[in-house]
């Protein structure tokens, strides 16, 4: 899945009985999307567990560090933060008082013991298939016990982890992640995700559909369907049949009160005619995509294990635009893969400037130990991986911004999110994903409102009502 979401901290649920609770926890997530999903229904978990989320570690009883394995030395990141988390325990154990420290997340799956070993400070070690067992693992940690939980256990967890409450959910705000599949298949020779998250595994769409109208009832109006190989989600139908994402993304879209919904992260091969085809017909299916292809070349392409070609990527791409014209594609890049030449990188700048991407992440190729990408011959030179990075940057960042100058003096609906930076104002997105501003009094936080683009700007678009809801809302069409 992608690792796009910026560092950010997530506050636990509520506890059930906030009058009662004396235990504090902190939580500190990073990584992608799914990363923050796993927060939220760990501290969904703590909360019946009698913790309170405080922001600052200082003020905790719990640390817990939901980790990701994606970027370049992340385990070693994580020991840094955890020798500075010592310190604390060390002074917080000398004034009499106690404190608990849980590493969960990919870094935890891969290290495993190892962690325990090398980070006394550490009381729990769990990884992302048994973040259900987070509070019995706690319980066995106060009583002296270190406990590391990293298999990959049969039962569901999503089955064993407690309903949020409404209020809780309120507390997120109108948009909400909600988990349909884990793990990954492919084994892209580059990634972890198949031995850090396991098997693709799809939840069925009975439980999807509790949990989303659950969150519809609590306010959330756009939900995220998250998923390492999103679009592989194959689960088990009320018919008994196996449903794929398009039929899941049209029951989801029949329940009262969401009005939008999003699914990252897919898979070129995965991306069937039934799911081109719901970007078509449903309006409550936004017209943004994340559609990774990492590379340009087929021969790193198949270096990478994709299993595609470059022009079926961009036919694909052809396909899905001419389902729907107004669609914003955003895309993974991985330059400086082992043996990427420089006719294969002019082969992904080529592939760029075809596709027009509205957006995209991208990344110098590093090494993840166990992964077959790490011993392979050919290992591109760091000077030479940096100015590729900034070559295709700079490509991108221009595309962005044409994408954002076609958007003015256009119409769009936006779902109105939260303050912005000024008191009189709020920040909405609009369908493609962009943060729009807009004056306070255009509506309130949850609000759709019809808005007219107006200009461009550094943080955003800025946007003003349309004085008339009727006539052509001017639909844009981002293909080159």
């Amino acid at each position: 899945m992608t690792q796009a979401t910026p560092t950010s901290l997530t506050r636990a649920g509520q506890p059930a009985d906030a009058g009662t609770a004396t235990k504090k926890v902190f939580v500190k997530t990073y990584g992608c999307q799914m990363n923050v999903y796993d927060s939220e229904r760990m501290g969904d978990a703590l909360s019946r567990d009698g913790y309170q989320p405080v922001d600052s570690v200082e003020a905790a009883d719990l640390v817990l560090i939901n980790t990701c394995h994606i970027r370049e030395k992340a385990a070693e990141k994580v020991y840094s933060q955890l020798g500075r988390l010592a310190q604390l325990k060390k002074r917080r154990n000398s004034e009499g008082g106690d404190l608990m420290v849980a590493v969960a997340g990919c870094v935890a799956q891969a290290e495993g013991e190892e962690m325990i070993r090398r980070a006394p400070v550490v009381d729990v070690v769990i990884g992302p298939q048994t973040y259900h067992r987070l509070p019995g693992a706690l319980a066995k940690a106060r009583n002296g016990e270190r406990v590391v939980e990293t298999e990959f256990p049969t039962e569901d967890k999503f089955d064993r982890l407690p309903d949020a409450s409404a209020g809780t959910i309120r507390t997120r705000g109108v948009t909400a992640f909600l988990t349909v599949q884990e793990g990954c298949d492919k084994f892209c020779t580059f990634c972890v995700v198949p031995y850090t998250r396991g098997a693709e595994v799809s939840r069925p769409v009975e439980r999807i559909m509790s949990e989303a109208e659950r969150l519809a009832a609590a306010g959330v109006r756009e939900v995220t369907l998250l998923g390492q190989n999103v679009n592989a989600w194959h689960g088990q139908g009320s018919d008994g049949r196996e449903w794929g994402l398009g039929e899941l993304v049209h029951r989801l879209a029949a329940i009262e009160g969401i009005d939008r919904i999003r699914y990252t992260t897919s898979h070129p091969r995965d991306m069937d005619d039934a799911l081109i085809n719901a970007h078509r017909d449903l309006p409550e299916l936004m017209p943004y995509l994340h559609l990774p292809v990492q590379s340009g070349s087929d021969r790193i392409l198949k270096a990478m294990n994709r299993r595609h070609t470059a022009a079926e990527y961009i036919r694909l791409v052809e396909r899905i635009r001419m389902a729907r014209p107004d669609i914003a594609l955003s895309g993974d890049f991985i330059v400086g893969f082992p043996g990427e030449t420089d006719e294969d990188f002019e082969d992904t700048m080529r592939l760029i400037r075809e596709v027009n991407y509205a957006a995209a992440f991208s990344f110098k190729y590093s090494i993840r130990p166990g992964t077959p990408g790490a011993g392979m011959d050919g290992q591109v030179d760091e000077a030479v991986k940096s100015e590729r990075l900034t070559r295709l940057q700079a490509l991108i960042n221009e595309q962005t911004r044409d994408f954002g100058r076609q958007c003015v003096g256009k119409t769009a609906d936006l779902l109105l999110e939260k303050p912005g930076r000024n008191t009189d104002q709020l920040v909405g997105r609009s369908p493609w994903l962009q943060p729009v501003i807009v004056d306070a009094k255009a509506g309130k936080i949850g609000d759709i409102v019809n808005m007219r683009i107006m200009q461009t700007g550094s943080n955003g678009l800025y946007a003003e009502p349309v004085e008339t809801q009727s006539g052509n809302q001017g639909a844009i069409s981002f293909d080159s």
